[in-house]
C-alpha cells in the first residue's frame, strides 16, 4: 500500500474522496438521450442502447388504437376475440462495471495514469446508472485477481465499487512484476458472462491490452442480450510519440531506457502504439461493441460529457 500522500494525488493513485465526489458532478448525464437520439450509441457509434426491458402485465382484450403486434394469437383464437398482452417498463435494470487496474494500466505520459483515468470513468459510470434509477454493481480486476460488487440500487453499492476499485488501484506499484495470468480480461469477461442475463448495460473501462480472438467471442456473447459500451483508455504518447527524448519503458521489474530520437526506435515503437490502437478498434468493429476513447491527458469528465453531447448533434 502507498502513502496515503502518494495515494492521494488523485493522478498517479486515485483516491475514494475523489471518485465519490462524481456523484455531484455527474448529474445530468445519461447513457440515453433526452429528446432526438435514442442512446449514447446512436448514430457514429452504429448501434443502440435496448433501454429498460418490458415485463409482461396482463392479457386483456383488444382496444382500438392497441399494438398489433401484441395480439396473442393463442387466446385470440381459443376465445373468438382478439386478446392482447400489456406491458409495463421495467423500474429500473442492472448496469455492470468492469474496470480494469492491470500492470499495463499504470502508466501516464501527461496528466493521470490510464489506471487513475479508468477508476474515474468507473465511478462516473456508476454515478450515471444510481442517478437514472437503475442497479449498480461491477467487476474491478487486476492481475492476480478480481472483485464482484452485486448490482443494487444504492449509494452504498456505488461506494463500495468505488472502494474495490481505489484497493486494487492502490496494490500498482512500478516494482511489481508482470502477473503470469494473461487472460485476465478474458477472465472478467467470462465472469460477467455468468452474471449478467439479458437486458444488462455493461460497461468495460480498460486499455484493451493482452486480447485474442477468445476477447471478441466474449464480447459477442455479452453483446447478444446486454447493452455493451467499450471505453479504451489511452496515452496521448500512442498517438503522438515525442521525437526527442528518452522513453522509460517498463515489464515489471525490467526497465529499459529508450532514445526515441533515433529513427530505429522512433519508427517501430510508434508504429507499434498505434497500431495497437487500431487492432482494439477493429476487434470491437468485429463484435459491434461501440467504442469510446478517452486519453489520459485529459479531464475525464469533460470527455465523457463531450462524447455525450457529440452524439446529441447527430440526426436520427
Amino acid at each position: 500500500m502507498q502513502s496515503s500522500k502518494t495515494a492521494a494525488d488523485g493522478f498517479v493513485y486515485a483516491s475514494l474522496p475523489q471518485l465519490m465526489a462524481f456523484e455531484y458532478r455527474a448529474r445530468g448525464l445519461s447513457f440515453m438521450a433526452r429528446q432526438s437520439l435514442s442512446s449514447v450509441l446512436s448514430g457514429n457509434h452504429a448501434s443502440r442502447l435496448r433501454g429498460r426491458g418490458l415485463s409482461f402485465d396482463e392479457l386483456r382484450h383488444y382496444m382500438p388504437g392497441d399494438n398489433l403486434r401484441h395480439l396473442d394469437w393463442r387466446a385470440s383464437m381459443r376465445y373468438g376475440k382478439p386478446f392482447v398482452r400489456s406491458y409495463t417498463e421495467e423500474r429500473d435494470r442492472p448496469t455492470l462495471v468492469i474496470v480494469d487496474q492491470r500492470m499495463s494500466m499504470f502508466f501516464g505520459s501527461q496528466r493521470n495514469f490510464k489506471s487513475v483515468t479508468a477508476a474515474e470513468l468507473g465511478a462516473l459510470c456508476a454515478w450515471i446508472a444510481l442517478q437514472a434509477g437503475d442497479r449498480v454493481g461491477g467487476l474491478v480486476f487486476g492481475d492476480d485477481r478480481i472483485e464482484h460488487i452485486r448490482p443494487l440500487r444504492s449509494r452504498s453499492r456505488v461506494e463500495a465499487l468505488c472502494t474495490s476499485i481505489v484497493r486494487q488501484n492502490h496494490s500498482l506499484s512500478a516494482t511489481q512484476p508482470d502477473s503470469e495470468y494473461a487472460d485476465q480480461l478474458d477472465q472478467a469477461l467470462r465472469n460477467c458472462l455468468s452474471l449478467a442475463g439479458h437486458d444488462h448495460l455493461i460497461c468495460i473501462i480498460s486499455d484493451f491490452a493482452a486480447t485474442s480472438e477468445r476477447t471478441l467471442q466474449l464480447l459477442r456473447e455479452l453483446k447478444t442480450h446486454n447493452d455493451v459500451i467499450a471505453m479504451q483508455v489511452y496515452d496521448p504518447i500512442a498517438l503522438n510519440l515525442p521525437s526527442t527524448g528518452r522513453l522509460m519503458v517498463t515489464q515489471g521489474e525490467l526497465q529499459v531506457e529508450l532514445e526515441v530520437n533515433h529513427r530505429r526506435v522512433n519508427k517501430p515503437l510508434g508504429e507499434f502504439l498505434t497500431g495497437r490502437l487500431r487492432q482494439v478498434a477493429e476487434m470491437l468493429r468485429l463484435s459491434q461493441v461501440p467504442l469510446m476513447m478517452f486519453s489520459t491527458g485529459e479531464d475525464s469528465l469533460e470527455q465523457l460529457r463531450q462524447e455525450l453531447g457529440r452524439l446529441a448533434q447527430v440526426p436520427r
